[in-house]
């Protein structure tokens, strides 16, 4: 078994998971020794730590973000369903950026931009890095940020406020700045958005989009017959959410800036070709060496044809390979390592140290880190944890543990505490690779 918990083990050590976990408890590439909740009596009873690990009376509280909704019954009534407008969603909401700081990202090589405008009925499109946006009263031009609550706390903050829908689908935070009179257009989106009015004014047109045809050569997707049921002018705090597919076309009254808060929504094939790759590259260890061999094949007068045998032969091997990863839970590894896969753009910052964790403090997710976790179906308590794209098992009190720093995405330094000698070395490597940091 590896000593160093952070390099990946064999697909062969991970789909022994009854064996692993009986030995070491979690994680695996990891050694996070397992504990039950039972182990701490005195520093932390059973129901406590359960208690803590658990908390759902926030999604039952009416929120102002959802006007007074509770986050559950948003979920129910409008989540991919219809549009809801909420005035005063954050009320006294003040850009988290400003425009100098926004055009700085957008310069940046290591940040996704565009810029788009309009003159006439033509559309144009420029791609980032936008080192010289246009000068402010001339063209009807928008610029567009992406990902930018992977560059400012505030902004990862922000997001944090939407954390009653899945991590898996939370994708990012874009902001968007335009003249008066700017827009991208009439258009639909595939996925979920939240529209935060953050300064000036937006006059937004929506509807049920039946009619999906767009323009053709435009560098932008516009749509060719829009047609507006509703119209809403947001101030500044007032927030909009769409579903996915709802046509909508957002017009600035002024300068403006804003912020939307986009989600996934993974296509079949394309989630299908990301496992079915990391099946791939663990055939090795999933299947049994065997090699094609048939001693009754006859001669043959058509020799350009496949025999019948080969293709028997590599139909079993594909089925045994997906039976395999059915029976040892492969199939959510990989999903969990694809749904946290950093994009190619997001990189960490080494923190130089030596990957000793402070004892004595709390850590915290940084902003760029995308952690989840899943339930191993069989293996009581057990549970799979995915960060950055990494997977790992762990059970008793650590699989808790990392559970909860995946839901609050920082754990107090009572919690850290509770860790494993050799979940803190892991948690240790983490945070020397930039991944977390200390002060949770």
């Amino acid at each position: 078994m590896p000593n160093n918990p952070c390099v990946k083990l064999p697909y062969s050590y991970f789909n022994n998971s009854e064996t692993a976990v009986a030995e070491f408890g979690v994680l695996a590439p990891g050694l996070l020794h397992g504990r039950s909740a039972a182990d701490f009596p005195n520093r932390f009873g059973r129901r406590r730590m359960l208690a803590a690990m658990t908390d759902l009376s926030a999604i039952d509280t009416p929120a102002p973000l959802l006007g007074s909704l509770t986050p559950a019954q948003f979920m129910r009534r409008y989540w991919q369903k219809k549009p809801l407008v909420v005035r005063g969603a954050i009320p006294g909401f003040k850009p988290l950026l400003t425009r100098a700081q926004l055009f700085g990202l957008a310069a940046s090589d290591a940040v996704e931009s565009r810029l788009v405008w309009r003159e006439g009925e033509q559309w144009h499109l420029r791609r980032g890095p936008i080192k010289r946006p246009p000068p402010l009263k001339r063209g009807l031009w928008t610029v567009l940020v992406q990902g930018v609550d992977l560059h400012s706390d505030a902004a990862r903050a922000l997001l944090e406020r939407f954390r009653f829908v899945p991590d898996a689908l939370l994708d990012d935070l874009m902001i968007s700045y335009a003249v008066d009179g700017g827009g991208v257009g009439p258009h639909f989106d595939s996925y979920d958005v939240f529209l935060l009015q953050a300064q000036g004014r937006r006059r937004w047109r929506i509807g049920r989009q039946k009619n999906q045809e767009l323009i053709p050569g435009l560098p932008v997707k516009i749509l060719a017959q829009f047609e507006p049921e509703q119209e809403h002018v947001m101030e500044p705090g007032d927030l909009l959410y769409l579903p996915p597919g709802w046509a909508h076309d957002g017009v600035a009254e002024g300068e403006c800036m804003t912020y939307s808060v986009g989600f996934r929504q993974p296509v079949r094939a394309e989630l299908a070709r990301e496992v079915l790759l990391r099946l791939a590259d663990d055939c090795g260890d999933l299947l049994p060496e065997a090699v094609y061999r048939d001693p009754r094949q006859d001669a043959v007068a058509q020799p350009g044809a496949i025999p019948a045998s080969m293709v028997d032969f590599a139909h079993a091997a594909l089925d045994q390979a997906l039976a395999a990863m059915a029976k040892h839970q492969g199939w959510l590894q990989y999903l969990g390592e694809t749904l946290t896969e950093p994009k190619p753009t997001v990189w960490f910052e080494a923190s130089g140290e030596d990957g000793a964790t402070d004892s004595d403090g709390g850590i915290r997710l940084d902003r760029k880190t995308r952690m989840l976790y899943g339930d191993m179906g069989g293996i009581r308590g057990a549970q799979l944890v995915f960060i950055n794209g990494e997977s790992f098992r762990a059970s008793g009190a650590d699989a808790m543990l990392m559970r909860r720093l995946a839901d609050r995405r920082a754990l107090s330094a009572s919690d850290a505490k509770l860790l494993s000698a050799d979940a803190r070395a892991l948690i240790g490597q983490w945070r020397a690779a930039g991944w977390l940091h200390g002060g949770g």
